[in-house]
Protein backbone atom coordinates (compact mmCIF):
# COMPACT_ATOMS: atom_id res chain seq x y z
CA UNK A 1 0.00 0.00 0.00
CA UNK A 2 2.73 2.62 1.21
CA UNK A 3 4.52 1.61 -2.43
CA UNK A 4 1.27 2.71 -4.16
CA UNK A 5 0.49 5.61 -2.31
CA UNK A 6 4.27 6.98 -3.22
CA UNK A 7 4.13 5.99 -7.05
CA UNK A 8 0.34 7.86 -6.74
CA UNK A 9 2.45 10.68 -5.82
CA UNK A 10 4.82 10.53 -8.59
CA UNK A 11 1.84 10.69 -10.70
CA UNK A 12 0.48 13.33 -9.37
CA UNK A 13 4.17 15.27 -9.98
CA UNK A 14 4.56 14.38 -13.73
CA UNK A 15 0.88 14.61 -14.67
CA UNK A 16 0.80 18.64 -13.35
CA UNK A 17 -0.67 20.38 -10.97
CA UNK A 18 -3.66 19.06 -9.57
CA UNK A 19 -6.79 21.06 -8.69
CA UNK A 20 -9.35 18.94 -8.74
CA UNK A 21 -10.23 17.54 -5.44
CA UNK A 22 -11.82 14.03 -3.83
CA UNK A 23 -14.91 15.63 -1.94
CA UNK A 24 -17.02 13.51 0.10
CA UNK A 25 -19.88 11.57 -1.29
CA UNK A 26 -22.26 13.29 -2.70
CA UNK A 27 -25.56 11.51 -1.58
CA UNK A 28 -29.03 10.83 -3.61
CA UNK A 29 -26.98 11.74 -6.88
CA UNK A 30 -30.42 11.15 -8.78
CA UNK A 31 -31.95 13.23 -7.10
CA UNK A 32 -29.98 16.36 -8.22
CA UNK A 33 -28.92 17.92 -11.71
CA UNK A 34 -27.13 15.29 -13.22
CA UNK A 35 -25.65 14.96 -17.17
CA UNK A 36 -24.80 10.76 -17.39
CA UNK A 37 -21.53 9.89 -19.29
CA UNK A 38 -22.90 6.54 -19.76
CA UNK A 39 -22.38 4.89 -22.96
CA UNK A 40 -19.82 3.52 -25.29
CA UNK A 41 -16.32 4.54 -24.08
CA UNK A 42 -13.13 4.31 -25.97
CA UNK A 43 -10.90 1.50 -24.10
CA UNK A 44 -7.02 0.35 -24.93
CA UNK A 45 -5.40 -2.72 -23.21
CA UNK A 46 -2.35 -1.86 -21.55
CA UNK A 47 -0.61 -5.36 -20.03
CA UNK A 48 2.55 -3.78 -19.18
CA UNK A 49 1.15 -0.11 -18.47
CA UNK A 50 3.09 1.85 -20.79
CA UNK A 51 0.41 4.14 -21.13
CA UNK A 52 1.61 5.29 -17.27
CA UNK A 53 5.29 4.46 -17.13
CA UNK A 54 8.35 4.55 -18.51
CA UNK A 55 10.32 2.06 -19.59
CA UNK A 56 12.24 2.26 -16.41
CA UNK A 57 9.09 1.94 -14.52
CA UNK A 58 8.98 5.61 -13.63
CA UNK A 59 5.63 6.99 -13.90
CA UNK A 60 6.22 9.92 -17.39
CA UNK A 61 3.98 12.78 -17.87
CA UNK A 62 3.63 11.78 -20.98
CA UNK A 63 1.19 8.86 -20.29
CA UNK A 64 -2.10 7.86 -22.03
CA UNK A 65 -3.99 10.30 -19.90
CA UNK A 66 -2.48 13.30 -22.02
CA UNK A 67 -4.70 11.66 -25.11
CA UNK A 68 -1.85 13.21 -27.88
CA UNK A 69 -2.40 13.84 -31.25
CA UNK A 70 0.17 14.25 -33.76
CA UNK A 71 1.07 17.60 -35.10
CA UNK A 72 3.20 16.78 -37.59
CA UNK A 73 3.83 13.48 -40.28
CA UNK A 74 6.94 12.56 -38.15
CA UNK A 75 5.43 12.54 -34.76
CA UNK A 76 5.39 9.28 -32.97
CA UNK A 77 2.60 8.63 -30.75
CA UNK A 78 1.59 4.62 -30.30
CA UNK A 79 -2.09 4.85 -29.55
CA UNK A 80 -5.23 6.44 -30.18
CA UNK A 81 -7.92 6.71 -28.26
CA UNK A 82 -10.17 7.84 -31.34
CA UNK A 83 -9.88 4.51 -33.13
CA UNK A 84 -9.64 2.31 -30.35
CA UNK A 85 -12.43 -0.09 -30.02
CA UNK A 86 -15.47 1.23 -27.24
CA UNK A 87 -17.73 -0.79 -25.04
CA UNK A 88 -20.55 0.27 -22.97
CA UNK A 89 -20.28 2.09 -19.25
CA UNK A 90 -21.46 0.75 -17.02
CA UNK A 91 -20.18 -2.88 -17.56
CA UNK A 92 -17.22 -5.01 -17.18
CA UNK A 93 -14.65 -6.06 -19.51
CA UNK A 94 -14.34 -9.73 -19.08
CA UNK A 95 -17.94 -9.90 -20.81
CA UNK A 96 -17.77 -7.13 -23.36
CA UNK A 97 -14.44 -8.49 -24.69
CA UNK A 98 -13.49 -12.27 -25.11
CA UNK A 99 -9.98 -11.48 -24.83
CA UNK A 100 -10.29 -9.75 -21.62
CA UNK A 101 -12.44 -13.07 -20.22
CA UNK A 102 -9.96 -13.32 -17.23
CA UNK A 103 -7.60 -10.32 -17.76
CA UNK A 104 -6.39 -8.37 -14.55
CA UNK A 105 -4.29 -5.28 -15.07
CA UNK A 106 -4.76 -1.86 -16.66
CA UNK A 107 -7.37 -0.88 -19.19
CA UNK A 108 -8.00 3.13 -20.16
CA UNK A 109 -10.85 4.50 -20.87
CA UNK A 110 -11.53 7.73 -22.61
CA UNK A 111 -14.71 9.22 -22.83
CA UNK A 112 -15.40 13.23 -24.85
CA UNK A 113 -18.73 14.95 -23.58
CA UNK A 114 -19.67 19.00 -23.59
CA UNK A 115 -19.92 21.00 -20.91
CA UNK A 116 -20.92 24.78 -20.33
CA UNK A 117 -20.34 26.73 -17.36
CA UNK A 118 -23.25 27.05 -15.29
CA UNK A 119 -22.93 30.87 -13.13
CA UNK A 120 -20.93 30.06 -9.89
CA UNK A 121 -21.91 26.63 -10.14
CA UNK A 122 -19.71 23.51 -9.17
CA UNK A 123 -19.36 20.35 -11.26
CA UNK A 124 -18.63 17.18 -9.68
CA UNK A 125 -17.60 13.79 -11.75
CA UNK A 126 -19.29 11.04 -10.03
CA UNK A 127 -18.20 7.43 -9.99
CA UNK A 128 -20.92 5.15 -8.61
CA UNK A 129 -18.01 2.05 -8.63
CA UNK A 130 -14.72 1.21 -10.44
CA UNK A 131 -13.07 -1.99 -9.94
CA UNK A 132 -10.34 -1.94 -8.17
CA UNK A 133 -7.92 1.15 -8.40
CA UNK A 134 -8.90 3.95 -10.60
CA UNK A 135 -6.77 7.27 -11.72
CA UNK A 136 -9.04 9.94 -12.99
CA UNK A 137 -7.84 12.25 -15.44
CA UNK A 138 -9.72 15.45 -16.87
CA UNK A 139 -8.67 17.09 -19.89
CA UNK A 140 -5.24 15.58 -19.04
CA UNK A 141 -4.82 16.20 -15.59
CA UNK A 142 -4.87 14.18 -12.62
CA UNK A 143 -8.49 14.88 -10.99
CA UNK A 144 -7.76 11.82 -7.94
CA UNK A 145 -6.85 8.34 -7.26
CA UNK A 146 -9.31 5.56 -6.12
CA UNK A 147 -8.58 2.36 -4.40
CA UNK A 148 -11.98 0.19 -3.83
CA UNK A 149 -13.87 -1.43 -6.26
CA UNK A 150 -17.83 -1.40 -4.82
CA UNK A 151 -18.29 2.23 -3.50
CA UNK A 152 -18.84 5.49 -5.00
CA UNK A 153 -16.48 8.46 -5.01
CA UNK A 154 -16.32 11.91 -6.84
CA UNK A 155 -14.52 15.19 -7.28
CA UNK A 156 -14.59 18.76 -7.90
CA UNK A 157 -13.71 19.19 -11.74
CA UNK A 158 -14.69 22.42 -12.15
CA UNK A 159 -11.20 23.92 -12.26
CA UNK A 160 -10.06 21.18 -15.31
CA UNK A 161 -12.93 22.03 -17.61
CA UNK A 162 -13.31 24.29 -20.17
CA UNK A 163 -16.34 25.40 -22.04
CA UNK A 164 -17.42 23.24 -25.33
CA UNK A 165 -15.61 19.82 -25.67
CA UNK A 166 -14.25 18.13 -22.94
CA UNK A 167 -12.77 14.45 -21.94
CA UNK A 168 -12.58 12.15 -19.22
CA UNK A 169 -9.62 9.62 -18.84
CA UNK A 170 -9.32 6.41 -16.62
CA UNK A 171 -6.78 4.01 -15.76
CA UNK A 172 -8.59 0.91 -14.47
CA UNK A 173 -6.83 -1.29 -12.42
CA UNK A 174 -8.28 -4.48 -11.28
CA UNK A 175 -4.82 -6.41 -9.90
CA UNK A 176 -5.33 -8.22 -7.04
CA UNK A 177 -2.70 -7.42 -4.04
CA UNK A 178 -2.43 -8.90 -0.84
CA UNK A 179 -3.14 -5.69 1.05
CA UNK A 180 -6.48 -4.85 -0.96
CA UNK A 181 -9.87 -4.65 0.63
CA UNK A 182 -10.10 -8.16 -0.90
CA UNK A 183 -6.95 -9.94 -0.76
CA UNK A 184 -5.42 -11.98 -3.28
CA UNK A 185 -8.07 -14.31 -3.33
CA UNK A 186 -11.39 -14.49 -3.17
CA UNK A 187 -14.33 -16.76 -4.60
CA UNK A 188 -16.09 -14.36 -6.62
CA UNK A 189 -15.23 -13.06 -10.17
CA UNK A 190 -12.79 -10.13 -10.37
CA UNK A 191 -14.70 -7.87 -12.74
CA UNK A 192 -12.64 -5.10 -14.01
CA UNK A 193 -13.77 -2.16 -15.45
CA UNK A 194 -16.17 1.27 -14.45
CA UNK A 195 -18.87 -1.20 -13.48
CA UNK A 196 -21.37 1.29 -12.23
CA UNK A 197 -22.90 5.21 -13.92
CA UNK A 198 -20.52 7.83 -14.63
CA UNK A 199 -22.10 11.36 -14.01
CA UNK A 200 -21.35 14.97 -14.17
CA UNK A 201 -23.16 16.76 -10.91
CA UNK A 202 -24.11 20.21 -10.82
CA UNK A 203 -23.94 21.91 -7.79
CA UNK A 204 -24.33 25.01 -6.04
CA UNK A 205 -21.24 26.36 -4.21
CA UNK A 206 -23.34 25.33 -1.24
CA UNK A 207 -24.72 22.44 -1.35
CA UNK A 208 -26.14 19.59 0.54
CA UNK A 209 -23.84 16.69 1.04
CA UNK A 210 -25.60 14.28 2.70
CA UNK A 211 -28.76 14.38 5.14
CA UNK A 212 -30.04 11.29 7.56
CA UNK A 213 -33.66 10.94 8.48
CA UNK A 214 -35.06 7.98 10.68
CA UNK A 215 -36.97 6.67 13.04
CA UNK A 216 -35.41 6.84 16.42
CA UNK A 217 -37.92 4.80 18.93
CA UNK A 218 -41.24 3.41 18.56
CA UNK A 219 -42.54 5.58 21.69
CA UNK A 220 -43.90 8.92 20.39
CA UNK A 221 -42.94 8.39 17.05
CA UNK A 222 -39.48 10.19 17.48
CA UNK A 223 -38.10 11.11 14.50
CA UNK A 224 -34.37 12.64 13.97
CA UNK A 225 -33.49 14.74 10.88
CA UNK A 226 -29.69 15.81 10.31
CA UNK A 227 -28.01 17.21 7.43
CA UNK A 228 -24.51 18.55 6.53
CA UNK A 229 -23.64 21.11 3.98
CA UNK A 230 -20.63 20.15 1.95
CA UNK A 231 -18.31 23.15 3.75
CA UNK A 232 -18.56 24.75 7.16
CA UNK A 233 -21.53 27.46 6.62
CA UNK A 234 -23.08 28.79 9.25
CA UNK A 235 -26.80 30.45 9.23
CA UNK A 236 -27.76 27.99 6.18
CA UNK A 237 -31.55 27.11 6.19
CA UNK A 238 -32.79 23.64 5.35
CA UNK A 239 -36.54 22.76 5.43
CA UNK A 240 -37.87 19.15 5.75
CA UNK A 241 -41.30 18.45 4.49
CA UNK A 242 -43.22 15.51 4.26
CA UNK A 243 -46.10 16.22 3.06
CA UNK A 244 -48.38 13.17 3.78
CA UNK A 245 -47.11 13.34 7.26
CA UNK A 246 -48.29 17.59 7.39
CA UNK A 247 -44.76 17.66 8.34
CA UNK A 248 -42.07 20.65 7.29
CA UNK A 249 -39.48 21.79 9.67
CA UNK A 250 -36.74 24.46 8.91
CA UNK A 251 -33.22 23.65 10.88
CA UNK A 252 -30.14 26.38 10.72
CA UNK A 253 -26.81 24.95 10.10
CA UNK A 254 -24.17 25.73 13.07
CA UNK A 255 -20.31 27.09 12.14
CA UNK A 256 -19.68 23.19 11.16
CA UNK A 257 -22.60 23.42 8.72
CA UNK A 258 -24.26 20.81 10.28
CA UNK A 259 -27.58 21.04 11.44
CA UNK A 260 -29.87 18.46 14.00
CA UNK A 261 -33.74 18.32 15.06
CA UNK A 262 -36.06 15.93 16.77
CA UNK A 263 -39.61 15.81 15.69
CA UNK A 264 -42.72 13.67 16.68
CA UNK A 265 -44.61 12.06 14.17
CA UNK A 266 -46.93 9.05 13.42
CA UNK A 267 -45.65 7.31 9.97
CA UNK A 268 -47.18 4.23 8.96
CA UNK A 269 -44.15 1.69 9.29
CA UNK A 270 -42.00 0.12 6.64
CA UNK A 271 -42.12 -3.79 6.39
CA UNK A 272 -42.18 -6.59 4.17
CA UNK A 273 -45.82 -7.02 4.30
CA UNK A 274 -45.97 -3.12 3.80
CA UNK A 275 -42.91 -1.58 2.34
CA UNK A 276 -44.31 1.88 2.84
CA UNK A 277 -42.13 5.05 1.21
CA UNK A 278 -42.78 8.79 2.17
CA UNK A 279 -42.06 11.72 -0.22
CA UNK A 280 -39.58 13.47 1.06
CA UNK A 281 -38.35 17.09 0.31
CA UNK A 282 -35.28 18.82 1.33
CA UNK A 283 -34.53 22.33 0.35
CA UNK A 284 -31.84 24.98 1.05
CA UNK A 285 -32.31 28.02 -1.00
CA UNK A 286 -32.51 26.59 -5.29
CA UNK A 287 -31.66 23.81 -3.95
CA UNK A 288 -34.28 20.83 -3.69
CA UNK A 289 -33.21 17.02 -2.83
CA UNK A 290 -36.71 14.26 -3.53
CA UNK A 291 -36.61 11.17 -1.81
CA UNK A 292 -38.56 8.21 -0.87
CA UNK A 293 -37.93 7.19 3.00
CA UNK A 294 -39.46 4.65 4.88
CA UNK A 295 -39.75 4.48 8.53
CA UNK A 296 -39.23 1.16 10.78
CA UNK A 297 -37.34 0.32 13.96
CA UNK A 298 -34.51 -3.47 14.27
CA UNK A 299 -33.72 -4.33 17.32
CA UNK A 300 -31.96 -7.34 18.82
CA UNK A 301 -33.39 -8.29 21.93
CA UNK A 302 -32.37 -11.90 23.73
CA UNK A 303 -32.02 -14.17 21.28
CA UNK A 304 -35.09 -12.41 19.19
CA UNK A 305 -34.91 -9.99 16.22
CA UNK A 306 -37.76 -7.33 16.36
CA UNK A 307 -38.86 -5.48 13.72
CA UNK A 308 -41.22 -2.63 14.64
CA UNK A 309 -41.19 -4.12 18.41
CA UNK A 310 -42.15 -7.25 16.97
CA UNK A 311 -40.03 -10.56 16.63
CA UNK A 312 -39.39 -11.74 13.10
CA UNK A 313 -37.47 -14.48 11.16
CA UNK A 314 -35.08 -13.80 8.15
CA UNK A 315 -36.35 -15.60 5.39
CA UNK A 316 -33.45 -14.98 3.27
CA UNK A 317 -31.11 -15.78 0.55
CA UNK A 318 -27.72 -14.52 -0.31
CA UNK A 319 -26.92 -12.92 -3.57
CA UNK A 320 -23.76 -12.04 -5.82
CA UNK A 321 -24.40 -9.00 -7.85
CA UNK A 322 -24.16 -10.73 -11.44
CA UNK A 323 -26.74 -10.71 -14.02
CA UNK A 324 -29.39 -13.12 -14.04
CA UNK A 325 -28.84 -14.48 -17.37
CA UNK A 326 -25.18 -16.15 -17.70
CA UNK A 327 -22.93 -13.58 -15.91
CA UNK A 328 -21.59 -10.32 -15.49
CA UNK A 329 -21.13 -7.51 -13.08
CA UNK A 330 -25.07 -6.68 -12.37
CA UNK A 331 -25.76 -2.77 -13.15
CA UNK A 332 -29.07 -1.77 -13.58
CA UNK A 333 -32.65 -1.66 -11.66
CA UNK A 334 -33.78 -3.64 -14.08
CA UNK A 335 -30.97 -6.67 -13.17
CA UNK A 336 -31.33 -6.25 -9.51
CA UNK A 337 -34.94 -6.81 -10.09
CA UNK A 338 -34.98 -9.48 -12.00
CA UNK A 339 -32.68 -11.19 -8.57
CA UNK A 340 -35.16 -9.95 -5.94
CA UNK A 341 -38.25 -11.10 -7.56
CA UNK A 342 -36.32 -15.01 -7.69
CA UNK A 343 -36.01 -13.88 -3.73
CA UNK A 344 -39.55 -13.10 -3.51
CA UNK A 345 -40.87 -16.74 -5.83
CA UNK A 346 -38.43 -18.60 -3.19
CA UNK A 347 -40.17 -16.81 -0.27
CA UNK A 348 -38.10 -14.44 1.38
CA UNK A 349 -38.30 -11.82 2.98
CA UNK A 350 -34.48 -10.67 3.23
CA UNK A 351 -31.23 -11.12 1.17
CA UNK A 352 -27.84 -10.71 2.34
CA UNK A 353 -26.21 -9.10 -0.16
CA UNK A 354 -22.38 -10.56 -0.37
CA UNK A 355 -19.55 -9.68 0.01
CA UNK A 356 -19.27 -6.42 -1.18
CA UNK A 357 -21.86 -3.35 -1.54
CA UNK A 358 -24.10 -3.91 -4.05
CA UNK A 359 -25.36 -1.24 -6.41
CA UNK A 360 -27.70 1.96 -5.24
CA UNK A 361 -30.39 0.31 -7.71
CA UNK A 362 -30.62 -3.04 -6.11
CA UNK A 363 -31.15 -1.61 -2.29
CA UNK A 364 -33.25 0.77 -3.44
CA UNK A 365 -35.29 -1.61 -5.66
CA UNK A 366 -35.16 -4.43 -2.53
CA UNK A 367 -36.66 -1.71 -0.47
CA UNK A 368 -39.90 -0.89 -3.03
CA UNK A 369 -40.28 -4.62 -2.98
CA UNK A 370 -40.34 -5.13 0.81
CA UNK A 371 -36.92 -6.87 0.93
CA UNK A 372 -35.24 -6.73 4.22
CA UNK A 373 -31.03 -6.18 3.63
CA UNK A 374 -27.60 -7.60 4.98
CA UNK A 375 -25.27 -4.92 3.43
CA UNK A 376 -21.27 -6.27 3.56
CA UNK A 377 -17.78 -4.96 2.86
CA UNK A 378 -15.05 -7.40 1.38
CA UNK A 379 -13.30 -7.80 4.55
CA UNK A 380 -13.11 -11.61 3.26
CA UNK A 381 -10.67 -14.61 4.50
CA UNK A 382 -7.11 -13.64 5.03
CA UNK A 383 -6.98 -9.58 4.95
CA UNK A 384 -3.37 -7.94 5.62
CA UNK A 385 -4.40 -7.30 8.89
CA UNK A 386 -1.67 -5.21 10.40
CA UNK A 387 -1.34 -2.94 7.56
CA UNK A 388 -2.31 0.29 8.45
CA UNK A 389 -3.44 1.13 4.82
CA UNK A 390 -5.23 -1.87 4.78
CA UNK A 391 -7.90 -1.33 7.97
CA UNK A 392 -8.08 2.75 6.10
CA UNK A 393 -9.12 0.86 3.04
CA UNK A 394 -11.69 -1.12 5.10
CA UNK A 395 -13.03 1.70 6.95
CA UNK A 396 -13.07 3.84 4.06
CA UNK A 397 -15.41 1.56 2.22
CA UNK A 398 -17.83 1.09 5.27
CA UNK A 399 -18.04 4.80 5.68
CA UNK A 400 -18.92 4.85 2.28
CA UNK A 401 -21.50 2.22 2.29
CA UNK A 402 -23.28 3.58 5.42
CA UNK A 403 -22.94 6.95 4.05
CA UNK A 404 -24.99 5.88 0.62
CA UNK A 405 -27.38 4.04 2.16
CA UNK A 406 -28.40 5.19 5.68
CA UNK A 407 -31.43 6.59 4.37
CA UNK A 408 -32.77 3.38 3.71
CA UNK A 409 -35.43 1.45 5.47
CA UNK A 410 -34.29 -1.96 4.48
CA UNK A 411 -31.23 -2.09 5.18
CA UNK A 412 -31.30 -3.77 8.89
CA UNK A 413 -27.41 -4.99 9.17
CA UNK A 414 -23.74 -3.81 8.75
CA UNK A 415 -21.68 -6.50 7.96
CA UNK A 416 -17.77 -6.08 8.58
CA UNK A 417 -16.54 -9.27 7.40
CA UNK A 418 -17.10 -12.69 6.14
CA UNK A 419 -15.33 -16.05 7.48
CA UNK A 420 -12.03 -14.63 8.76
CA UNK A 421 -9.27 -17.01 10.74
CA UNK A 422 -8.89 -15.62 14.38
CA UNK A 423 -6.07 -14.48 16.04
CA UNK A 424 -5.26 -10.92 18.01
CA UNK A 425 -4.42 -9.00 14.99
CA UNK A 426 -7.16 -9.69 13.55
CA UNK A 427 -9.77 -8.75 16.82
CA UNK A 428 -7.88 -5.67 16.79
CA UNK A 429 -8.90 -4.96 13.10
CA UNK A 430 -12.73 -5.93 13.49
CA UNK A 431 -13.35 -4.52 16.73
CA UNK A 432 -11.90 -0.99 15.03
CA UNK A 433 -14.47 -1.29 12.39
CA UNK A 434 -16.83 -2.56 14.71
CA UNK A 435 -16.42 1.05 16.76
CA UNK A 436 -16.26 3.06 13.70
CA UNK A 437 -19.79 1.43 12.53
CA UNK A 438 -21.46 2.05 15.68
CA UNK A 439 -19.53 5.15 15.99
CA UNK A 440 -21.95 5.96 12.38
CA UNK A 441 -24.96 4.75 12.97
CA UNK A 442 -26.46 3.05 15.95
CA UNK A 443 -30.14 2.63 14.61
CA UNK A 444 -29.01 -0.65 12.67
CA UNK A 445 -27.24 -3.84 14.03
CA UNK A 446 -23.82 -5.32 13.02
CA UNK A 447 -22.77 -8.91 12.49
CA UNK A 448 -20.10 -10.56 10.78
CA UNK A 449 -20.13 -14.07 8.92
CA UNK A 450 -17.89 -16.15 11.61
CA UNK A 451 -16.73 -19.25 11.12
CA UNK A 452 -17.76 -22.68 13.42
CA UNK A 453 -15.25 -24.41 15.58
CA UNK A 454 -15.71 -27.91 16.14
CA UNK A 455 -15.76 -29.10 19.96
CA UNK A 456 -15.89 -32.70 18.96
CA UNK A 457 -17.40 -34.91 16.02
CA UNK A 458 -20.81 -34.47 16.52
CA UNK A 459 -20.52 -30.76 18.67
CA UNK A 460 -20.18 -27.46 16.65
CA UNK A 461 -19.45 -25.11 19.02
CA UNK A 462 -19.14 -21.35 17.46
CA UNK A 463 -16.82 -19.58 19.86
CA UNK A 464 -15.86 -16.11 18.25
CA UNK A 465 -13.87 -12.81 20.41
CA UNK A 466 -15.93 -10.62 17.66
CA UNK A 467 -19.11 -11.93 19.81
CA UNK A 468 -18.36 -8.99 22.26
CA UNK A 469 -18.63 -6.46 19.25
CA UNK A 470 -21.69 -7.88 17.17
CA UNK A 471 -25.30 -7.87 17.93
CA UNK A 472 -26.62 -10.47 15.84
CA UNK A 473 -24.49 -13.90 16.06
CA UNK A 474 -23.63 -15.55 12.57
CA UNK A 475 -21.94 -18.04 11.48
CA UNK A 476 -21.12 -20.15 8.12
CA UNK A 477 -22.10 -23.79 7.84
CA UNK A 478 -21.35 -26.11 5.03
CA UNK A 479 -22.22 -30.01 6.61
CA UNK A 480 -23.15 -32.15 3.78
CA UNK A 481 -20.81 -30.30 1.68
CA UNK A 482 -17.22 -30.18 2.79
CA UNK A 483 -18.18 -32.83 5.58
CA UNK A 484 -21.12 -36.05 5.34
CA UNK A 485 -24.49 -34.94 4.48
CA UNK A 486 -25.26 -38.08 6.74
CA UNK A 487 -23.99 -36.28 9.79
CA UNK A 488 -26.55 -33.17 10.10
CA UNK A 489 -28.82 -35.04 11.56
CA UNK A 490 -26.25 -36.49 14.29
CA UNK A 491 -25.10 -32.68 15.22
CA UNK A 492 -25.67 -30.39 17.94
CA UNK A 493 -25.23 -27.05 18.27
CA UNK A 494 -23.57 -24.70 20.79
CA UNK A 495 -23.89 -20.88 21.01
CA UNK A 496 -23.10 -19.57 23.97
CA UNK A 497 -24.23 -16.09 23.31
CA UNK A 498 -27.66 -14.24 24.69
CA UNK A 499 -28.00 -13.15 20.68
CA UNK A 500 -29.86 -13.98 17.71
CA UNK A 501 -28.10 -16.37 15.62
CA UNK A 502 -28.20 -15.91 11.62
CA UNK A 503 -26.86 -18.98 9.72
CA UNK A 504 -25.38 -16.74 7.22
CA UNK A 505 -24.30 -19.00 5.03
CA UNK A 506 -25.32 -23.40 3.96
CA UNK A 507 -25.53 -25.55 1.04
CA UNK A 508 -24.00 -26.79 -1.62
CA UNK A 509 -23.19 -27.34 -5.39
CA UNK A 510 -25.36 -29.06 -8.67
CA UNK A 511 -25.50 -28.32 -12.04
CA UNK A 512 -28.93 -27.74 -13.40
CA UNK A 513 -30.14 -31.07 -15.02
CA UNK A 514 -27.68 -33.48 -13.56
CA UNK A 515 -29.57 -35.97 -11.68
CA UNK A 516 -29.26 -39.25 -9.80
CA UNK A 517 -29.01 -40.54 -6.70
CA UNK A 518 -29.17 -38.54 -3.57
CA UNK A 519 -25.83 -39.49 -2.52
CA UNK A 520 -24.18 -38.37 -6.09
CA UNK A 521 -22.37 -35.54 -5.33
CA UNK A 522 -23.47 -32.47 -8.37
CA UNK A 523 -26.91 -33.90 -8.94
CA UNK A 524 -30.00 -31.91 -8.27
CA UNK A 525 -30.78 -34.76 -5.61
CA UNK A 526 -27.32 -34.58 -3.57
CA UNK A 527 -28.45 -30.67 -3.07
CA UNK A 528 -32.03 -31.54 -2.93
CA UNK A 529 -31.57 -34.13 0.55
CA UNK A 530 -28.29 -31.63 1.70
CA UNK A 531 -31.09 -28.75 1.80
CA UNK A 532 -33.35 -30.60 3.65
CA UNK A 533 -31.30 -32.66 6.02
CA UNK A 534 -29.40 -28.92 7.02
CA UNK A 535 -33.33 -27.65 7.47
CA UNK A 536 -34.00 -30.11 9.66
CA UNK A 537 -30.69 -29.55 11.50
CA UNK A 538 -30.64 -26.18 11.83
CA UNK A 539 -34.51 -25.57 12.84
CA UNK A 540 -32.91 -26.88 16.02
CA UNK A 541 -30.44 -23.95 16.92
CA UNK A 542 -32.11 -22.10 19.68
CA UNK A 543 -32.43 -18.63 19.19
CA UNK A 544 -32.21 -19.41 15.36
CA UNK A 545 -33.78 -15.52 13.80
CA UNK A 546 -32.67 -16.33 10.45
CA UNK A 547 -31.15 -17.65 7.15
CA UNK A 548 -29.31 -17.13 4.11
CA UNK A 549 -28.32 -19.86 2.02
CA UNK A 550 -25.29 -19.55 -0.15
CA UNK A 551 -26.74 -18.78 -2.71
CA UNK A 552 -29.53 -17.85 -5.37
CA UNK A 553 -28.05 -17.95 -8.55
CA UNK A 554 -25.10 -19.77 -9.81
CA UNK A 555 -22.05 -17.41 -10.19
CA UNK A 556 -18.60 -17.19 -12.15
CA UNK A 557 -15.90 -18.09 -10.26
CA UNK A 558 -11.54 -18.67 -10.90
CA UNK A 559 -11.28 -20.64 -8.17
CA UNK A 560 -14.01 -23.93 -8.98
CA UNK A 561 -12.54 -25.55 -12.20
CA UNK A 562 -14.44 -29.00 -12.32
CA UNK A 563 -14.65 -29.18 -16.33
CA UNK A 564 -18.25 -30.07 -17.23
CA UNK A 565 -19.67 -29.49 -13.77
CA UNK A 566 -18.15 -26.12 -12.69
CA UNK A 567 -16.59 -24.53 -15.56
CA UNK A 568 -15.60 -21.65 -13.54
CA UNK A 569 -19.08 -21.22 -11.92
CA UNK A 570 -19.73 -21.46 -8.10
CA UNK A 571 -23.00 -23.92 -8.62
CA UNK A 572 -24.15 -23.96 -5.34
CA UNK A 573 -27.00 -21.55 -6.45
CA UNK A 574 -30.93 -23.00 -6.21
CA UNK A 575 -31.26 -21.32 -9.62
CA UNK A 576 -28.63 -21.56 -12.26
CA UNK A 577 -26.89 -19.29 -14.23
CA UNK A 578 -29.75 -18.91 -16.48
CA UNK A 579 -32.34 -18.74 -14.01
CA UNK A 580 -33.64 -22.24 -13.47
CA UNK A 581 -35.16 -23.81 -10.72
CA UNK A 582 -32.86 -26.83 -9.03
CA UNK A 583 -34.64 -28.89 -7.02
CA UNK A 584 -33.43 -27.45 -3.74
CA UNK A 585 -35.18 -24.64 -4.70
CA UNK A 586 -38.46 -25.97 -3.75
CA UNK A 587 -37.01 -27.23 -0.38
CA UNK A 588 -36.07 -24.15 0.89
CA UNK A 589 -39.84 -22.29 -0.20
CA UNK A 590 -42.07 -24.55 1.36
CA UNK A 591 -39.86 -24.54 4.40
CA UNK A 592 -40.01 -21.17 4.35
CA UNK A 593 -43.63 -21.45 3.92
CA UNK A 594 -43.39 -22.67 7.59
CA UNK A 595 -41.93 -20.19 9.15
Amino acid sequence: MKKQVLLCLLGCLVAGVVRAAEVPQVANVMARQITSLNGAWNYIVDVQEEGYYDYRMNPTRWGFFVNAKPQRPEDLIEYDFDKAPTMQVPGDWNTQDDRLFFYEGTVWYKRSFEWHRNGDHRTLLYFGAVNYEAHVYVNGKLAGHHVGGFTPFNYDVTDLLREGENFVILKVDNKRRAENVPTLIFDWWNYGGITRDVLLVDVEPVYIENYRLQLESLEGRRLSFSVRLNRPEAGQQVTLNIPELKLKKTVTTGADGTATIFMKAKPQLWSPENPKLYQVEIQRGTETLRDEVGFRTIEARGKQLLLNGKPIFLKGISIHEEKANGGGRANSTADAHTLLSWAKELGCNYVRLAHYPHNEYAVREAERMGIMVWSEIPVYWTIAWTDAGTYANAERQLTDMISRDQNRANVIIWSIANETPHSAQRDEFLSRLARHARSLDSTRLISMAMEVTSASNYKNRLQDNMSEYVDVVSFNQYIGWYRDVNDASKMEWEIPYDKPVIVSEMGGGAKYGLHGDKNQRWTEEFQENLYRENLAMLDKIDGLAGLSPWILKDFRSPRRVLNGIQDYYNRKGVFSDRGEKKKAFYVLQEWYRTK
